[in-house]
């Protein structure tokens, strides 16, 4: 018989680290399956809740149901099993070079959160948990990562997080003494990993979402057992050399022991349709290295003026131009052209740069039609969950300024 599936508060302080012991019950199926919920947050609460069904039987012996992000307003749970989030787990661990110390930096009740907790189950260590109830601190981080253990140590952020941290050298030093640290949720901008890569910090980029237990594809590399592919025909196989195939770009598929069962109350759902494959909305392109490029999401894509322009080329250009730390391209609805194709940029602590410098730059890399008509400045990118760039708040912002 079906367990129910029940509401699991999560903390967003020290005392994550406490429910530990009550997730390895849960992966043994010892506790019921758990609905992660932000116990600080009665409006997150009610909104998960009244979606995902607390209280009613679990499906396809899943043990975690993950929210997504939730980028449309109505978030779908992923059913996560024991037996794909143990093989999260381990072969994380195996790409990273063997178990470690975790420090928990990310709200816990989204999927790279729950992941730093339940790495910590699996390696049999105890995670040094950052508060992040009032948002992330980076001079919090020296401390954190003084009290980790060896042999070794990882932690997990979003980009957002990475950026404040390289504006503190403390913090820089910190990040740089860990053994690797994972970086995902959101694209992480070119320069940004230059700088990382400069400071000696050991960065990872992940891809992946709360349908693949998280992070699955590491620096562009599926981790063991996952399965890639691009399009909705032709498998893309690692080779010998550890490399994957040339392909074209094409929408991106994902499958393999991480893969959830499903959505929760949604087992007709598209993006499952087909046994042992999730359809994401992302496309992709299998560089000459032989490693998987996100180049956008399907729906972010900007029709202007009768051409298409992919807001997340756009974005690394700009950011590429000197001072400009974080950016977001949008695309404002215009009667003439469909829509214009904006920027909403975070310029470096006292920089100074010219919406003219933004424009020539991108004229000049990807032709005048990928060019931001309109430019605004922001102190800090809107998100949402555990960090990704919310563009419709973004979009919002651009409207509102240039009025």
């Amino acid at each position: 018989m079906a367990s129910d599936l029940e509401v699991l508060r999560i903390p967003a302080g020290p005392e994550a680290a406490a429910l530990l012991p009550h997730l390895a019950r849960v992966l043994d199926g010892q506790a019921p399956p758990a609905l992660p919920v932000p116990a600080d947050d009665p409006r997150e609460i009610e909104r998960l809740t009244g979606t995902l069904a607390p209280g009613t039987p679990i499906e396809h012996d899943a043990v975690l149901v993950l929210a997504t992000s939730g980028s449309t307003g109505v978030p779908k749970g992923a059913l996560l099993t024991a037996a794909a989030l143990r093989a999260s787990a381990a072969a994380t661990h195996s790409r990273l070079g063997g178990v470690g110390t975790w420090l928990l930096a990310l709200p816990a009740h989204h999927v790279a959160g729950m992941q730093v907790l339940l790495r910590s189950v699996a390696a049999g260590t105890e995670p040094v948990v950052l508060d992040v109830r009032d948002g992330f601190d980076p001079t919090a981080l020296p401390a954190a990562v003084a009290a980790m253990s060896g042999p070794r140590r990882y932690t997990s952020l979003v980009p957002t997080q990475l950026v404040k941290a390289l504006a503190d050298p403390d913090a820089t030093a910190a990040l740089a003494s860990l053994d690797a640290v994972l970086l995902g949720g959101a694209a992480t901008p070119a320069p940004l990993l230059a700088r990382a890569t400069a400071a000696a910090i050991p960065v990872v980029r992940t891809y992946g979402m709360s349908e693949t237990c998280g992070g699955c594809v590491y620096d562009g590399v599926p981790l063991d057992g996952v399965r890639l592919r691009l399009g909705d025909e032709g498998r893309l196989r690692l080779g010998d050399d550890g490399r994957l195939r040339l392909g074209d770009d094409g929408r991106v598929s994902l499958g393999g022991p991480t893969l959830a069962a499903g959505y929760r109350g949604m087992p007709d759902h598209p993006a499952f349709a087909e046994p042992g494959w999730f359809r994401t909305d992302d496309v992709g392109r299998i560089g000459e290295d032989g490693r998987l490029r996100i180049l956008g999401r399907v729906d972010d894509a900007i029709s202007t003026a009768g051409l298409t322009v992919v807001p997340r080329v756009v974005e690394d250009v700009v950011t590429a131009v000197p001072g400009v730390a974080e950016c977001v391209v949008v695309g404002v609805p215009d009667e003439r052209l469909g829509a214009r194709v904006a920027a909403l940029v975070v310029l470096d602590a006292g920089a100074t740069v010219t919406d003219d410098a933004i424009r020539e730059h991108v004229a000049s890399e990807l032709g005048r039609e990928a060019v931001p008509r309109v430019v605004v400045r922001t102190a800090a990118l809107p998100v949402r969950g555990p960090g990704k760039v919310d563009r419709a708040a973004a979009l919002r912002r651009v409207i509102d300024e240039a009025r």
